[in-house]
């Protein structure tokens, strides 16, 4: 079959992105501070996917929300039996979080589907946006649980085991929301049920603004190891205690945050990123010596045996530190991905779009985790970055213009239609082999 074309290229509306962006950016928690507190399996993560859902629906497409708490819109294709292509990312947020990262991806989805209506684009196979629940592993220390779920990388016996600064298990924040844990296997993607995945993002880096490239396209992206270090020391009063009877969690904690920060500045990691984001000691009183500190480390590499390699190097020094100073220690792995590496020839589909589009485009890889990272296990996936203000993200001063967005969008939606066509061509081949 021939799959109908348009004639001159889709055009997306920056004013209609905005729209979105600001009303996805309303449903934030009251009091939480500055920006956009949005986590994962909460009632706000779930009313903005119940505001992707309708808006959806209001262009004809059908809409369900499958047993990980993923809200998926479909649109129908002209042959039967065909697999998806798909595109979309994640709607909830780090705490005090910008209005973009992960949203921009959903709203780049939703005008492609209006593009796509409105002018009555065709094409064969069934587009799907979707809308991924939990990337951000803000809460649980676990990231893009959503997608690890239709990947067959997370399942029922994990939702006990990940908890919150409240206690409080992934299995019971789903149950809470309306998502039995114990029926997650059924959100589990079949391969031949898709064709290809594209995620559009913002960047998270600096790259495409500092050159004045308006489209990243992502080759790698990378792993992330995530650790909980527990110091125990001795709580005792600061007057009353000597120096040198002291046993303290706090200054063995600071010692073991320098000695990682210099293990990722060490020749030998050449491209390690490795940070303590959270710091939790106890006590907490300024006139009682912390008997006990957290540390939640998060290291991240392109090369997955380096980034073992750093997580392994940062546990083995820590104890040693601790030992030295009399503490107790202890570490466990929250969460651990490797990096991957997207198909070359979905690279270069983007690519010849940007090309054909003339848009400006480098090929670059991703320092940050992604939902494609866990769809990329089951179908053949792609990313498009559009450039962020001074590299920013994870702060309410995150920002990308919606023209920028635009063209982003415009070059997700061309992407989509000409792989539909490749892959149309394909099947006719196929078909008269």
């Amino acid at each position: 079959m021939s799959t109908p074309t348009i004639d001159t290229p889709l055009s997306a509306d920056p004013r209609r992105l905005q729209t979105l962006l600001d009303a996805f950016a309303e449903l934030s928690e009251p009091g939480a501070g500055p920006g956009v507190t949005r986590l994962a399996y909460t009632p706000l993560e779930r009313r903005a996917h119940e505001v992707f859902g309708r808006e959806m629906r209001a262009l004809g497409l059908t809409v369900w929300t499958d047993a990980a708490g993923n809200t998926i819109a479909e649109r129908a294709g002209d042959t039967a039996g065909l697999p998806a292509l798909g595109t979309g990312s994640h709607l909830d947020s780090v705490p005090n979080a910008g209005g973009f990262d992960g949203i921009a991806g959903v709203v780049a989805a939703m005008e492609t589907a209006r593009m796509y209506a409105e002018r009555d684009i065709r094409h064969a196979h069934p587009v799907r946006f979707v809308a991924f629940a939990a990337e951000e592993g803000a809460r649980f220390g676990q990231a893009c649980t959503g997608s690890r779920i239709i990947a067959g990388l997370t399942g029922p016996e994990d939702l006990d085991i990940k908890r919150d600064a409240h206690g409080t298990t992934l299995a019971e924040a789903m149950r809470s929301v309306g998502f039995p844990p114990e029926r997650v296997a059924e959100a589990r993607w079949r391969s031949e049920d898709w064709a290809a995945f594209l995620e559009l993002h913002i960047e998270q880096g600096g790259v495409l603004e500092s050159t004045g490239i308006p489209v990243g396209v992502v080759d790698l992206i990378s792993g992330s190891t995530r650790l909980l270090l527990d110091i125990t020391g001795r709580a005792s009063h600061t007057g009353g205690t000597p120096m040198h009877l002291r046993a303290d969690a706090m200054t063995a904690a600071a010692e073991i945050v320098l000695l990682i920060e210099s293990i990722a500045n060490d020749a030998r990691h050449r491209g390690t990123r490795a940070t303590v984001g959270r710091m939790e000691a106890s006590p907490g009183s300024i006139t009682t010596i912390a008997g006990r500190v957290q540390l939640y480390v998060d290291v991240r590499d392109v090369d997955s045996d380096r980034q073992r390699f750093a997580a392994a190097e940062i546990v083995e020094r820590a104890q040693a530190a601790c030992t030295h100073r009399g503490v107790k220690f202890a570490a466990r792995t929250l969460a651990d991905a490797s990096p991957v590496i997207l198909p070359g020839w979905l690279r270069d589909t983007i690519a010849a779009t940007c090309a054909r589009l003339g848009v400006d485009y480098r090929v670059l890889p991703s320092g940050a985790s992604h939902d494609s990272q866990m769809v990329n296990h089951v179908v053949p996936t792609g990313m498009i970055f559009v450039p962020s203000r001074d590299g920013i993200s994870h702060s309410p001063v995150e920002w990308t213009s919606t023209d920028e967005l635009a063209v982003g969008t415009e070059v997700l939606a061309a992407s989509l239609l000409g792989l539909d066509r490749q892959f149309d061509r394909r099947d006719d081949k196929e078909g008269q082999a």
